[in-house]
């Protein structure tokens, strides 16, 4: 039987609480979804009684595509949570860009309720399924900071990729206990004593101590939940403490304002509660408090230990901020060690498609950027494109799932120019420095490009790479790297087939279609994570194009110098292509420091200004076209006026040209 219940507010609240505890009565919202509710266990009725000793907070961390959302729902199932149909499987996967590209983009909490085998007693486990792409690695740090400890799954078929080691550290650094996993091990190509040597090579994990499940088929899941109850700590809390709880995620609700998962480290939180955060010290009345199972239920409190959800008439996505510590009015607590904030490492121009909708586009981004705090905004405008904004992301996966969030979720139409990074500059130029309050500065756009006569420096920022590959393809991976101006750190040989290479490369060199060219020399068997490793100095300069000797400035690009004549051969060609042909011809060309490096000529209209005389046949003078000297006269005066045209005329280029110029 599905039951799904659709409550506007205000009543959600007091229908919701009549039906509290009932396993008949679904409430969902815009960001939930229907599952099937026969055989769900209801929440305890002494569900704050649980002691904290009871609690594990815990995530699932692993490479993509590795399995994490499939325990979950295992998980989710065993626990009696849900009863997930046929076909309805990553129940935690809820946007449609998860469900469209197969992977999960936002970390999503469930709050599982777990009767022990071994001493019989309920426990709360709290979980988290996180993302596996190297471009959301933000979602994941922010979940572990709401966790005592985490699965590492792997794949016992793939064995362990990239982002399997990169989310291991992250783990390891905050000193979580780490539960090794092998999932898959009913694959025919399975092959789980590689992998658990790869694992103690890699990390020193015994091999004794590592889990073999099946999470599709649910073998040894069982197993792994009591594993989580008696090798995972609880959450060292103090109900009798002030309440003190630190915010990890948000999302906008458009009846509600921001809906904000919180950890409760001490004390505890209920409906009518007015509480401060310490960032804005702005205070708010508590609305709703509740647990994810994983839709909303209202428990009315939360207490030390615990993680929930709360909402309290947050309209700002300035008022909601990721890492912000909350405690009751007149109650002040010792706020909890800030978030290592995001670091963006791509940057691109969005612009409404029409400059009539930006006050509707910057509305969609203000709610869309409060459920993804990883991304950077400021404004920014174009004489082209108008009035916009420039976005850092974490990585260009992270940029088009958030292009196609903001068409799918709010209908906006946009405009995204085509991907760069931030570069840094050392000036001598009084102005820059009075400008901006250093002899160093750092920007994205190449309009804000230094004049090389007042530049001391430039820097470019550099990634440290992590590449697995099959041995077999490490000719072309080398290869590869090098041509990305890669340079070797190490190389590990991880098992006997597969090798561990470390390389540092500058990051404009892999924003844009590394990974795949990774892949396809891989046949698919290679993966590629990375960190950031700070600035290098750099030989860098400005490539401009020029239409008939005026720079355009919305077509510079900043590139390092060995790579300018090929970039420039291959924008002059483009541009050939989609500027518009014009009554005189068009001179095309790229330039470094005032030297042209690559040039192509548009040709011009030809208007048969001979047609005028005596037609086709023979002139009264026997001559075919009319005689000669009236002829080059007439091809005389419209060279000249071409000439003319061609100094004083401007060059008009059509929007939809700069779109296609700029755009990804």
């Amino acid at each position: 039987m599905k039951v799904m219940f659709r409550i506007l507010r205000p009543y959600g609240s007091n229908i919701l609480n009549k039906y509290k505890g009932s396993s008949s009565f679904l409430f969902t919202d815009y960001r939930r979804y229907s599952v099937n509710t026969e055989g769900k266990t209801e929440v305890p009725l002494k569900y704050q009684n649980i002691p904290s000793e009871n609690i594990r907070n815990f995530s699932i961390i692993a490479h993509v595509d590795h399995g994490k959302s499939t325990l979950a729902d295992r998980l989710l199932e065993l626990t009696n949570t849900v009863c997930i149909e046929e076909g309805k499987a990553q129940v935690l996967d809820r946007l449609q860009v998860e469900k469209e590209r197969g992977i999960t983009v936002k970390a999503q909490t469930a709050s599982l309720f777990y009767k022990s085998k071994i001493d019989d007693q309920i426990y709360l486990l709290n979980l988290i399924d996180t993302p596996g792409h190297v471009d959301f690695s933000n979602e994941v740090s922010r979940s572990l900071s709401a966790c005592q400890g985490v699965i590492l799954l792997v794949d016992a078929n793939q064995g362990v990729q990239a982002q399997t080691v990169a989310n291991f550290y992250l783990a390891f650094c905050q000193n979580l206990i780490i539960v090794p996993v092998l999932n898959k091990v009913d694959l025919k190509n399975a092959n789980p004593e590689k992998v658990e040597e790869q694992l103690r090579v890699l990390f020193d994990i015994e091999p004794e101590t590592v889990l073999r499940i099946s999470a599709k088929q649910g073998t040894g899941v069982e197993d792994l939940l009591e594993s989580i109850v008696t090798r995972l700590p609880p959450p060292d809390a103090n109900r009798q403490a002030p309440f003190k709880a630190l915010i990890f995620d948000s999302w906008f609700d458009k009846y509600r304002g921001a809906v904000v998962l919180i950890y409760v480290q001490d004390g505890c939180v209920k409906e009518g509660d007015i509480i401060t955060t310490v960032y804005s010290q702005t205070s708010y009345t508590v609305k709703n408090v509740g647990i994810l199972r994983p839709t909303e239920f209202n428990t009315g409190t939360l207490v030390g230990g615990q993680v929930g959800f709360l909402t309290c008439n947050i309209r700002s996505a300035k008022e909601a901020h990721i890492g912000d510590t909350i405690h009751l009015k007149d109650e002040p607590v010792e706020p909890f060690p800030g978030f290592k904030p995001a670091q963006p490492m791509v940057f691109a121009g969005l612009f409404p498609m029409d400059q009539s909708l930006h006050m509707e586009m910057r509305n969609a981004l203000e709610r869309l950027t409060l459920n993804d705090s990883a991304v950077s905004i400021t404004t920014e405008s174009s004489p082209a494109l108008g009035l916009g904004w420039r976005l850092g992301f974490l990585g260009l996966l992270h940029l088009d799932v958030f292009n196609q969030r903001l068409e799918q979720e709010y209908n906006a139409q946009a405009i995204m120019t085509a991907p760069s990074v931030t570069y840094k500059a050392k000036v001598t130029s009084k102005k820059l420095i009075e400008k901006y309050g250093s002899d160093e500065f750092c920007f994205s756009n190449p309009m804000d490009f230094p004049d090389p006569t007042f530049t001391v420096a430039l820097y470019e920022p550099f990634i440290l790479g992590t590449i697995i590959t099959p041995d077999e393809y490490l000719g072309g991976v080398l290869s590869l790297c090098m041509e990305k101006r890669g340079v070797q750190k190490s190389s590990t040989n991880i098992d006997n087939t597969r090798i561990m290479i470390q390389c540092y490369f500058p990051l404009n060199e892999i924003v844009i279609d590394f990974h795949d060219t990774l892949k396809s020399i891989t046949s698919g068997f290679g993966s590629f994570s990375y960190e950031d490793h700070g600035y290098e100095l750099s030989n860098l300069v400005k490539l401009n194009i020029l239409l008939n000797g005026n720079v355009v400035e919305e077509l510079g690009t900043i590139v390092h110098s060995s790579k300018a004549v090929s970039l420039g051969r291959k924008m002059v060609l483009k541009l050939v292509d989609m500027v518009p042909r014009q009554m005189f011809q068009i001179a095309i060309q790229a330039s470094v420091k005032g030297k042209i490096i690559a040039r192509e000529t548009l040709k011009a209209y030809r208007k048969d200004v001979t047609s005028k005389l005596v037609g086709l046949g023979q002139s009264r003078c026997g001559k075919r076209g009319g005689d000669i000297t009236r002829k080059m006269k007439l091809l005389k005066q419209q060279s000249d006026a071409k000439k003319k045209m061609k100094m004083v005329g401007n060059i008009e280029i059509p929007r939809d040209t700069f779109i296609n110029v700029l755009k990804r």
